[in-house]
């Protein structure tokens, strides 16, 4: 057994990894162990990739870039493959992947099972929007190959399916060209809600790439950080050598704290509005701010951290995310990690995709037990009401009733569920 722990490091749990060499060996040995799921990079914060005291079928080691059409930017890639494996070989050649998450340390299973999403919703959706199609095996040996046009039912299942639906063996993607490597930034201080959405409506039409950061520690306004961004037509120019840093220890406590919290965001706030507020940039700061600080994740402390991310649709967004800051502000657990932004009117397509047109809203919480759960379940009553949702990559603790009001095709999207597949997320929220 191999004692696995989430990106959120909130629990220590024992799993028999099974790791794969080839997709002949998948399809060949899958049956012997199940049941289980399907497990890539670990980047997930909760449990949707946990199988306690079960099989976990490990997917990095299968990480081939098979084939690359450079006249039509098609990518046949294995689902172990990273989003980083992907842009190192290929934005030299002048293509990048059309939509990105914070982190490029996942894999492409892992994308398409959670159907990702960028800074770029509003202009290109989500992962899925340029997924072409998905090699699926099923744990009784059928391999399914699926896209808009054929086996549709499937390919919609299993974009945003949390791997339930088999395991993925290989994908096709569609690539987008660019010009170089680099992104034409600017960030512009906000001072209220009102003016946050002023600007994101503002910058739709010209910024492909919109994100903001609030401070959700200050209880007498609410002030942030809009950053917008386009693909620059920059082409030369010396490529940034990155130096990786590591968290070197995990403290005894959070480090994000009641007396921390507000000198963090203090010092961010007034750091970027003295900065220059527009530069250029290579796509991996702007992208991945946070990938080259390694296990940044154990400045939680030993009890680790949840993050609690909700989109609410566009016509209440405003007084519910007014109301969910007020609560949080309120209950003294910021967040320093706290994200705003908006998604466009593209409606994905996966059965439990969690995209919608609506405002998103991302926090990470340092774990302090029932305190900190007191306050998801009153954040819960605000998406609720809003008739909003959680995403299922970030989630630990969602409440069924809240699942299945905001995810109203569970029964349609069981239809296609793999009896051998189970995850500590799918005997939660599904029982199964």
């Amino acid at each position: 057994m191999t004692t696995i722990q989430t990106w959120g490091r909130l629990s220590n749990t024992e799993h028999d990894v099974i790791s794969f060499q080839t997709p002949n060996q998948v399809i060949q040995q899958l049956q012997q162990y199940l049941p289980g799921v399907a497990y890539g990079m670990g980047r997930s914060y909760g449990d949707v990739a946990l199988n306690t005291q079960g099989h976990l079928w490990q997917t990095t080691t299968l990480n081939h870039l098979i084939s690359f059409n450079f006249a039509t930017g098609i990518l046949h890639c294995e689902a172990g493959a990273t989003l980083q494996d992907i842009h190192r070989t290929l934005v030299p050649q002048g293509w990048m992947l059309a939509v990105t998450p914070g982190t490029q340390m996942i894999t492409v299973g892992g994308a398409i099972s959670n159907d990702v999403h960028g800074k770029n919703h509003h202009a290109s959706g989500s992962f899925g929007d340029h997924l072409l199609s998905i090699k699926l095996l099923r744990t009784d040996g059928e391999i399914i190959e699926c896209s808009r046009q054929e086996k549709s039912e499937w390919f919609y299942a299993t974009l945003g399916g949390i791997g339930l639906t088999g395991f993925i063996l290989e994908a096709k993607l569609q690539l987008r060209p660019i010009d170089g490597p680099w992104i034409e930034s600017e960030t512009i201080p906000y001072y209220s809600l009102q003016e946050f959405f002023a600007l994101a409506d503002a910058s739709e039409a010209d910024w492909e790439h919109t994100v903001s950061w609030i401070d959700c520690a200050n209880s007498s306004s609410t002030k942030g950080l809009f950053i917008r961004g386009n693909l620059a037509q920059v082409q030369y120019k010396p490529n940034p050598k990155f130096k990786d840093k590591n968290f070197p220890f995990t403290p005894p406590i959070s480090l994000i704290n009641k007396i921390t919290l507000p000198v963090f965001n203090f010092a961010y706030f007034h750091g970027n509005t003295l900065k220059n507020s527009h530069r250029t940039i290579h796509y991996e700061p702007f992208f991945y701010p946070l990938d080259t600080i390694h296990d940044w994740n154990k400045m939680y402390g030993p009890r680790g951290f949840y993050q609690y991310q909700s989109v609410i649709p566009r016509d209440v967004s405003l007084e519910a995310t007014h109301e969910m800051l007020k609560m949080i502000k309120k209950s003294g657990d910021g967040s320093f990690l706290a994200v705003l932004k908006t998604f466009g009117d593209r409606e994905s397509g996966g059965l439990l995709s969690f995209p919608r047109s609506g405002v998103t809203l991302a926090l990470d919480f340092p774990n302090r037990g029932e305190k900190t759960l007191k306050l998801f379940n009153e954040l819960d009553h605000i998406v609720s009401e809003a008739k909003g949702r959680l995403y299922l990559a970030k989630d630990a603790r969602m409440p069924k009733t809240l699942f299945e009001a905001a995810y109203p095709r569970i029964q349609e999207f069981l239809k296609y569920r793999d009896p051998n597949i189970s995850s500590n997320m799918s005997r939660r929220l599904l029982g199964i």
